[in-house]
């Protein structure tokens, strides 16, 4: 077993917390925020399920009533005029699998880290995409906190699978 699991199997110890109680409050309060990032991208990815973005251009005129509302010269113009609208139907099957993996990996802590780098690459896209905004900063702290820590190592499948695979960086 390596070090790391060893050292992660103790958070949960009546010993280990009553040694860190601010530690530990800090690893309760980043997988309450992991659970809310999880739910927030689980709504998300249902969402464009349920609305047929698979299957349908809805994106395609999300894209294109964007385009009309930014300058031409601007690089999201050029990225959705060239990348984005184009591969529409791509980029509708990233975009919602990616939300829906990321949501399930940060909800039960299965390649949490992998997760989190997922969920970043899609708020990257929407920056670049045109839709950014001081909104997204929050979550693009959130993305960096959980991709810093290895909080399924704490709480989540990484742990015994980690245990089980000690030389395996799918789950540190």
């Amino acid at each position: 077993m390596s070090l790391a699991v060893q050292e992660f199997r103790q958070v949960w110890t009546w010993v280990w917390i009553k040694a860190h109680p601010v530690r530990f409050a800090g690893i309760v309060l980043h997988l309450l925020l992991r659970t809310l990032f999880a739910v927030f991208w689980l709504a998300a990815g249902i969402n464009k399920v349920v609305k047929d973005w698979l299957t349908s251009d809805i994106l395609k005129q999300i894209f294109l009533d964007r385009l009309t509302e930014m300058p031409p010269d601007a690089f999201a113009s050029l990225f959705l005029q060239n990348f984005a609208i184009p591969l529409y139907v791509l980029v509708a099957w990233v975009i919602t699998l990616g939300e829906i993996y990321s949501a399930i990996g940060l909800l039960v802590g299965f390649t949490t880290r992998i997760a989190a780098g997922v969920s970043m690459f899609i708020l990257v896209g929407l920056a670049v995409g045109g839709y950014y905004d001081a909104s997204l900063i929050p979550f693009f702290i959130l993305n960096a906190v959980f991709l810093w820590w290895p909080s399924g190592l704490w709480l989540g499948i990484d742990r015994p699978l980690a245990k089980r695979n000690p030389a395996s960086r799918w789950f540190r």
